[in-house]
């Protein structure tokens, strides 16, 4: 943008006005003149029409005399500041209001032609060259037993209607300029609601792109500048967030890894060196073996999470059973629940009940809250999992009567190695990305997950899945 669009803005003002005055004075003087011109002709026919059918036709029929035509039309021209011709096919000058009375001198309009308007009832010009100057010349025949017999001319200065006519386009300059600096109006709103704005979007996103994410400013608006000021100033907030995740995340990934590393190092060392003797190889082989465990399920979820990322383009989506699911996952934790002497109650909604989602990626949802509800969970409890279908949705939830989540954590728990105080003691192996899977794989569903807990009471995760078709119908 820079300084370009503002220059651009008054360059396209100026080049309004120049085309508005080019339009104003090639258009408009004509148009006015035809208007005045056309309106001064049908008045002028409509005389010209009743002097016609009343005093020539009149003429005619020897029904009055010459003298006395010539009186009324003489009183009618100086009302209509014109001047009344009667005259014959020939072009012989029957009676003009301008001249006197002459029977003796007879007066011929040369190559006087009334077809002459086109098939108008006017025409704009000398009148074959009778007058110096240009008039409105209105023709109306006079017709006696249906014979044409004469014609009544009118005929009006043009200098009248041209002085009309410069009245007229002096108030349509007067009106354009007028108009002109009202549309300044336009450039000051522009400036001041949509080009300093824009500048201080602009001065932000440079040094948004130089690094300075920390850079706040202010645009005081409602409409969709203000709100992509807002969404700029969101968006950065995000970003300087997302930098300091980034950090926190790869400190995390750095101890996570290198713990089990230290460990496994100084035990190989250890087994070298002889500190620990050849009798005890194999109690520390199985505690290197369980760390090398701990690296893959790292790593595994490391890379699950990953491919979430790309948020739904990897789903299998099919038409499943979510009760056998949901009791082959409670299965594979029978060993682990038979130690810690943990009853897994099933309360389910009919025998079968089909969804439509990604089976594995479920299964795995359930084995991460349920080894979540087991690890947390104290001995001799029950783990409650229960399913149930509101508005064409399933609901499943997972509930134990465990440590809970305090909650201040409650918020943050979906974060990825994020563990609260209470289950570090607990969750000696965790990862700290199990929660983090399970919402990326709802989400990538399209669906929601929930958690109620209560600090040393236990806590509930709810997530909602579509039903099949079959299920809705």
């Amino acid at each position: 943008m820079k300084k370009t669009l503002y220059l651009k803005f008054i360059l396209a003002y100026f080049i309004f006005g120049v085309f508005s005055f080019i339009i104003v004075t090639t258009f408009v003087p004509s148009m006015t003149r035809e208007l005045l011109v056309r309106d001064k002709a049908e008045h002028l026919y409509v005389e010209a029409s009743r002097i016609s059918d009343t005093y020539a036709t009149g003429l005619y029929a020897s029904e009055t005399d010459l003298e006395t035509v010539k009186e009324q039309l003489d009183s009618l021209a100086v009302y209509l500041d014109s001047t009344i011709r009667i005259i014959n096919p020939s072009g012989r000058l029957v009676l003009d209001t301008d001249r006197p009375l002459n029977v003796e001198d007879e007066v011929t309009i040369e190559n006087f032609d009334p077809t002459a308007t086109s098939g108008s009832y006017y025409m704009v010009n000398d009148f074959f060259g009778n007058f110096d100057q240009e008039m409105i010349s209105v023709f109306s025949p006079i017709t006696y037993r249906y014979m044409v017999k004469g014609y009544v001319v009118i005929h009006c200065s043009m200098a009248e209607i041209q002085v009309s006519c410069n009245s007229m386009l002096n108030i349509s300059y007067i009106t354009l300029v007028i108009l002109l600096l009202l549309s300044l109006i336009i450039l000051i709103f522009f400036t001041e609601m949509v080009y300093i704005p824009l500048r201080k979007i602009t001065y932000a996103t440079e040094q948004y792109a130089a690094g300075n994410m920390h850079y706040e400013f202010q645009v005081e608006s409602d409409d969709e500048i203000g709100y992509l000021a807002a969404c700029l100033n969101y968006m950065a907030s995000q970003i300087a967030g997302a930098e300091d995740d980034q950090k926190k995340f790869v400190a995390n990934v750095s101890h996570d890894f290198r713990s089990p590393l230290t460990s496994i190092r100084g035990y190989l060392e250890a087994m070298i060196d002889g500190t620990i003797p050849p009798e005890m190889h194999d109690k520390y082989l199985n505690i290197v073996l369980s760390e090398t465990e701990r690296l893959t399920k790292l790593t595994n979820s490391l890379l699950s999470l990953n491919n979430l990322n790309t948020r739904g383009m990897l789903l299998d989506r099919t038409n499943f059973d979510i009760n056998s699911v949901l009791r082959a996952t409670a299965v594979s934790f029978e060993g682990t629940c038979r130690r810690k002497t943990i009853v897994i109650e099933m309360v389910l909604t009919g025998d079968e009940l089909y969804v439509y989602a990604d089976v594995e990626k479920i299964q795995q949802v359930l084995y991460n809250l349920l080894d979540n509800a087991i690890k947390f969970s104290h001995h001799d409890s029950v783990i409650k999992v229960e399913t149930s279908v509101k508005n064409n949705k399933l609901f499943v939830s997972v509930k134990d009567s465990g440590i809970g989540i305090p909650k201040e954590d409650l918020k943050m728990i979906w974060n990825r190695f994020y563990k609260s105080d209470l289950s570090r003691g607990k969750d000696k192996k965790g990862t700290g990305l199990g929660l983090s899977i399970v919402k990326e794989i709802i989400n990538c569903h399209g669906e929601n997950i929930n958690v109620i807990s209560t600090e040393g009471a236990g806590s509930e995760f709810i997530f909602s899945l579509p039903l099949s078709e079959d299920e809705e119908d």
